[in-house]
């Protein structure tokens, strides 16, 4: 985070220097004055790089501007940093220019993890991750890639909206971590080369590509079907060449990387719905006045909104996309699919997310 002042300072004058200073004087003089801007840059740079803030109390004064870095892994083309984008313009109108927000996309600054940790240190202000990331933060988060625990879109923004969904979002601060809110990465769901799955049946035998996730091991292998962990840029070759049999994601994923060329099945089962989070470090909300911090929340507030917006258009097109491409899709019931997994939910062996699950479930 950089700290500068809104206007700058009128420098000083000096007055007439006599000509009977000798020169070994005025050295001395300039040796000082270059010393004490030296050490007021010095300074400077330390608060900028998560050191004590400018005011006397550490936080930040009101009549200085505020520059938040935030970093992310996606392209410039995607919802989130679309909705990124927005929340830095409204940030400038609700602070009145004080505040702005620099963006870096791409991972220019290091992976999810790696920007995690950086938030931790104080170096990065802001980043978005996978909730599946955070679960290395903050077990709890490992709920969200328990199969079928929402109904549906309505069921899972209920919850992420409303107690438990802000709850979660503060369980970060103990590792230096506060969520600001949740952005909408769709729901996963299973597509294949050879044939179609409308039960959970139609997966025995196949070899599904998943995350490297236990959870989403143990829902395959459940239904039949052979889980096999593949990284995501290897994927496609991995499909063309017929070393899995099929994968699951969402489908604005499924078209841009452009799985249509290979797997022609495409099952709306929504087996799981996991959040990306944009996140602040404790390091750098601690430094906000609470004026700030108020302008910084809602700016986020609204672009999450603003993202669901656009993530919703984006998946509608990209389910045009793929049938264009002649994917068949295929909206399926999702009932048997959940009841071959439900014994999951039982197997949970961390009890806070036991609990978390069943209160989701809960949720009206």
């Amino acid at each position: 985070m950089q700290v500068e002042p809104l206007a700058s300072q009128p420098a000083g004058g000096g007055g007439q220097i006599g000509r009977s200073l000798s020169l070994v004087l005025s050295g001395l003089i300039l040796g000082v004055l270059l010393s004490t801007v030296g050490f007021a840059l010095f300074l400077r740079a330390q608060g900028s790089m998560g050191g004590e803030a400018p005011g006397a109390d550490g936080e930040i004064r009101a009549e200085e501007r505020i520059v938040l870095r935030l970093g992310h892994v996606l392209d410039t083309g995607h919802p989130v940093h679309a909705a990124m984008e927005h929340m830095a313009a409204r940030l400038q109108e609700l602070s009145g220019g004080r505040v702005s927000i620099d963006i870096y996309p791409s991972a220019v600054l290091g992976s999810e993890v790696e920007s995690l940790e950086q938030l931790q240190g104080g170096s990065l202000d802001m980043t978005k991750v996978s909730a599946a990331v955070m679960e290395n933060f903050v077990p709890e988060m490992a709920v969200f890639g328990l199969p079928y625990l929402f109904r549906d879109g309505d069921h899972y923004w209920q919850v992420l909206s409303g107690p438990l969904g802000s709850e979660l979002l503060t369980r970060g601060e103990p590792k230096r971590l506060r969520g600001l809110c949740y952005y909408d990465s769709g729901s996963r769901n299973f597509y294949s080369r050879s044939r179609p799955i409308r039960t959970p049946d139609d997966l025995v035998g196949l070899k599904i590509r998943v995350m490297n996730s236990a959870t989403a091991i143990a829902m395959v292998e459940a239904m039949g079907g052979a889980p096999t962990p593949i990284a995501w840029g290897e994927l496609y070759s991995a499909l063309a060449q017929g070393t899995v049999d099929g994968a699951e994601n969402n489908p604005p994923s499924f078209t841009s990387n452009k799985h249509y060329e290979v797997c022609k099945h495409f099952t709306l089962d929504g087996h799981t719905r996991i959040p990306d989070i944009l996140l602040i470090g404790t390091k750098t909300w601690s430094r906000l006045s609470p004026q700030v911090r108020e302008w910084v929340q809602q700016s986020a507030d609204e672009s999450s909104t603003f993202q669901r917006e656009l993530w919703s258009r984006e998946t509608a097109r990209s389910l045009e996309i793929a049938a264009a491409e002649g994917v068949t899709i295929y909206e399926v019931d999702p009932a048997p699919f959940a009841a071959k997994v439900a014994a999951m939910l039982d197997e949970v062996e961390d009890p806070a997310v036991r609990s978390l699950a069943r209160a989701i479930q809960e949720t009206e």
